[in-house]
């Protein structure tokens, strides 16, 4: 007698927790020939703003840990996702229609970048801040510091490699995050979070949405707790509105990215998502 497949949930991922939409909606994913592939969460309003508390409430603890450590957290994660590599890659084959081989460079150039992020996790500090030529007997330090809860829209055209590239730096940063996954292929996104969950993250720093950017991403734009919003995912939005909203709360905003190389790796999106903090302390005249 054959046996029974066990298909998998995608839900949310929320304080390091897995809850469906409080809405009890799902939306249907298909593979790229239109065949049914799966069932994900469309996450609400409510889900949005439970995940900004979630994310408020990880902010101290990720923001005061060294940038040491939380370069070896975000390296583990990497480890983490070379250890799955082939759910990844069956992921994205699946999804997006591409070969083994094209799924397999996508997943290997995520890893990459995530390294690439974890390894300036205690070296951006130093090229994005320094101390500052003064007249008197001061010395003048700018250091950058996170800015708080970020609010992301991913890139819409990818699995994987665009979800990695968006949340990497405002982590690195000290930031807690609150992603909005591409629409279209958001099981990677799940998946990721399952790596994140039984990683060294702690709960709430990570909070993965998945459905339709075009509900969620005014709520998180007006939301007095979000600081900062990347839209580099909401080109097919009307992204100048979500702009408008968050610049009643005085958040930061990253400007959509067109093209094969949006949220390419780069120290910007790094020190975009921080804030500068100079202090002045007086030089001993002996």
């Amino acid at each position: 007698m054959s046996r029974l497949a066990v298909p998998k949930t995608y839900k949310l991922f929320i304080g390091g927790a897995f809850p469906r939409s409080e809405s009890g909606r799902t939306y249907e994913v298909t593979r790229a020939d239109g065949a049914f592939l799966a069932n994900a969460a469309k996450a609400s309003r409510k889900d949005a703003r439970d995940a900004v508390v979630a994310a408020r409430g990880g902010v101290a603890g990720w923001a005061g840990a060294t940038a040491y450590n939380r370069g070896q957290v975000l390296y583990r994660i990497a480890e983490l996702l070379e250890g799955r590599r082939a759910q990844f890659v069956a992921e994205i084959e699946d999804a997006e229609g591409v070969t083994r081989a094209e799924a397999g460079a996508q997943v290997d150039e995520a890893i990459d970048r995530w390294v690439w992020y974890a390894g300036w996790a205690d070296k951006f500090a130093q090229v994005a801040g320094g101390a500052n030529p003064v007249a008197g007997p001061y010395f003048n330090i700018s250091v950058p510091e996170p800015t708080g809860v970020v609010a992301v829209i991913a890139p819409q055209d990818s699995s994987l490699v665009g979800l990695v590239s968006a949340i990497a730096p405002a982590l690195v940063a000290g930031n807690s995050v609150v992603v909005v996954a591409s629409e279209r292929f958001p099981l990677s996104a799940i998946s990721l979070a399952e790596v994140l969950a039984t990683s060294d993250v702690p709960k709430g720093v990570v909070n993965v949405l998945t459905g339709s950017p075009a509900e969620i991403a005014p709520w998180l734009a007006s939301h007095a707790d979000v600081n900062a919003i990347d839209l580099v995912g909401a080109g097919d939005l009307d992204w100048i509105d979500l702009e408008i909203a968050a610049a009643e709360t005085l958040k930061r905003v990253l400007r959509p990215e067109q093209g094969a190389d949006a949220a390419a790796p780069a120290l910007d999106r790094i020190s975009a998502f921080t804030e500068t903090k100079t202090v002045w302390h007086t030089k001993s005249l002996r």
